[in-house]
């Protein structure tokens, strides 16, 4: 069996989706915003190295605070179907669409939360998705949730798929393909035999030369690294409107 790997944020669009899914929330319950004195109260632990990826990831989540699993499930669905379909690069999707009608076995493998990957992979179609759990300790999210296992992300991405695929991943799985921005996901990328940078990350860029990889470089809609992080900025506050 062949497969198509791919990332999600900055890969099948050129966005951070986790900010882009608080902007969905927050432009819908606006009270959510206080969770902005708790994320900014974090920040100098993350800039001073006390906090961690994994930390800092479940303080942004505090804007969902004793939100109903049944309400989140349903934001989920509207933001899967409503918002992430126009902000696709087209030309990512045409890779799937290639792949789909090839035979292959698309997966969705994301660093961000799975209750919303979830649905993503459903609207687009995808065989199997992976992403961050979250874990629900009651039927309301907790002001800082728990991780329910590791961050998907690295070779945990990897070892979360590991048993769709046939035998040990000693050499590249044949006639599969991996696309990513970033070289978080060199481990994802190495284990196929067909590899794809979407305007990568300097480290990834170097590997994908190294390696012969095809690099495609849809346009995005930010002309800097400062466009991009503003963008994210006004998205973790609510404050952001699609293009």
């Amino acid at each position: 069996m062949a497969y198509a790997l791919f990332d999600l944020d900055q890969t099948l669009l050129p966005y951070d989706t986790q900010a882009l899914f608080a902007n969905f929330v927050l432009r819908r319950e606006g009270w959510r915003r206080a969770y902005l004195a708790l994320f900014a109260a974090a920040l100098p632990l993350r800039a001073a190295g006390i906090a961690g990826t994994v930390g800092m990831k479940r303080v942004f989540l505090s804007y969902l605070w004793k939100m109903p699993r049944a309400r989140l499930t349903e934001l989920a669905h509207e933001f899967a179907e409503k918002v992430v379909p126009p902000l696709l690069y087209p030309e990512i999707m045409a890779e799937a669409e290639r792949h789909r009608a090839a035979g292959r076995t698309l997966i969705l493998s994301t660093a961000s939360p799975e209750f919303y990957a979830r649905e993503i992979a459903r609207v687009l179609r995808f065989d199997h998705f992976f992403g961050t759990r979250i874990l629900w300790e009651a039927d309301q999210m907790a002001l800082i949730p728990k991780l329910d296992g590791p961050n998907n992300k690295h070779a945990e991405k990897l070892n979360r798929m590991r048993h769709l695929f046939e035998g040990a991943l000693s050499q590249p799985l044949p006639g599969s393909y991996a696309y990513s921005d970033s070289a978080a996901d060199l481990p994802m990328l190495r284990c196929v035999e067909h590899a794809f940078a979407v305007n990568p990350d300097a480290r990834l860029a170097a590997a994908a030369e190294a390696g012969q990889w095809t690099i495609l470089r849809p346009k995005r809609p930010q002309a800097t690294k400062f466009q991009f992080l503003l963008d994210s900025a006004k998205q973790a506050a609510g404050m952001w409107k699609a293009p």
